[in-house]
């Protein structure tokens, strides 16, 4: 599957980490990982801090599949509004999700400054506007569904919009308390950490079958095969080895990333910022002042190969941007396409296969990947160790829309 294609921007912002093969591979892993990027990372990292011997298998060079094309937005509030959510779900498994979202940003935190990892993590506002006049009851009754539950949030009408950006819309979400990161960055120097602390890094292993013998997993590959306890699948948005996703979409987006801009200095805090309608256009800033802007998305699961298709589209975005920031000189710097998932019912794919005792899944599909990966990892481990987790039921994959 081609996830994506185009010149990619993060990779030009640093050097990509070398595993070392400095190690003896182990006879039986308490965890093998299916995937190297941000869900497997931090599902390695949650599970060696329990004292668990991981392993990670990537079938490319780590950090090179969707986490190459990640937005890099961290945001509590998700593709659908809480209180939507609410009649979705129920009140109390709603509200909790978007607690657990809300925590995942101060976790990602923690382990940015705790594991010193330089990966240009700032705190941000987000700023969700309404496309058209018949959203503003939308974004206002998210608002006071918000305030009710205690999330930090603010409404802005139109004048208070013209004040502080450079642009008017019919009324807009603020959320508090969301992030920027540079995804790859960020796995990166997470990978090195792993290294140091005893994590088995295998990139260029594709899995192809997965066995149970003598309540063990024989994990067969396109080279050496592993045995393990238990198995955790972080694959993204490529298509599962062992199962099979129900509900779920794959599509893709398009994205432009622009040239240095002097100041954003009359930018509200360089909010992340994105709309109500759907699919939605977002845009945000990066630490060198360039504009990320995306959207366009398309009912196709892979990657454009047309290289003009992806700088058509990259020009399409660029006439939206002009218009929410016309005092800008905006360039196209960098243009590409990228594949993502969303599931059918707006929840991440999180827990043990129905049917395969040890199978485990973290597919973060939504626009709140990065947020996804870090919750499911704290909700994998506790599954792992045998300790009960009552929000593992929300994310559950016997749900209609769930992994068989």
């Amino acid at each position: 599957m081609k996830i994506h294609n185009g010149s990619l921007y993060w990779p030009s912002t640093t050097e990509l980490f070398e595993p070392s093969a400095n190690f003896d591979k182990l006879e039986l892993y308490d965890v093998v990982i299916v995937g190297g990027g941000m869900s497997g990372c931090l599902t390695a990292l949650a599970m060696v801090e329990s004292g668990l011997s991981v392993a990670i298998l990537d079938k490319r060079k780590f950090g090179t599949g969707s986490t190459s094309a990640n937005t890099g937005l961290l945001q509590y509030s998700n593709d659908i509004m809480l209180h939507e959510l609410i009649e979705q779900i129920g009140e109390e498994d709603a509200v909790q999700f978007y607690k657990l979202c809300y925590q995942a940003l101060s976790e990602l935190e923690k382990i940015v400054n705790e594991l010193h990892i330089d990966c240009d993590f700032i705190r941000r506002p987000s700023i969700c506007y309404a496309s058209d006049e018949n959203d503003v009851e939308k974004i206002k009754a998210e608002y006071t569904t918000l305030q009710k539950y205690g999330f930090p949030s603010d409404y802005f009408g139109p004048n208070e919009m013209r004040e502080k950006l450079t642009f008017s819309k019919p009324g807009a979400l603020i959320t508090f308390e969301d992030a920027e990161i540079n995804p790859l960055k960020f796995v990166q120097g997470l990978l090195q950490r792993l290294e140091e602390m005893g994590v088995h890094l295998f990139p260029y292993i594709e899995v192809e079958d997965v066995f149970e013998i003598d309540d063990q997993l024989e994990i067969r590959t396109s080279g050496q095969s592993f045995l393990a306890k238990n198995i955790v699948f972080t694959t993204g948005y490529e298509t599962v080895p062992i199962g099979k996703r129900i509900g779920a979409d794959i599509n893709r987006s398009y994205v432009f990333v622009s040239n240095p801009i002097n100041n954003f200095d009359d930018w509200y805090k360089q909010a992340l910022i994105w709309e109500t309608k759907r699919p939605y256009l977002y845009v945000r800033s990066t630490i060198d002042n360039r504009l990320i802007v995306g959207g366009l998305d398309e009912d196709q699961p892979d990657a454009p190969h047309s290289q003009e298709l992806i700088q058509q589209r990259a020009e399409n975005l660029l006439e939206k941007a002009e218009e929410l920031f016309p005092q800008y000189n905006i360039e196209i710097d960098f243009a590409y396409a990228a594949s993502f998932g969303e599931s059918i019912d707006n929840l991440p794919f999180i827990g043990e296969h129905p049917t395969k005792d040890k199978h485990y899944y973290l597919l973060g599909y939504g626009g709140n990947g990065t947020v996804y990966s870090m919750l499911g990892s704290q909700i994998l481990k506790d599954l792992v160790i045998g300790k009960p987790n009552e929000d593992a039921e929300i994310v559950q994959l016997k749900r209609k829309c769930g992994v068989k």
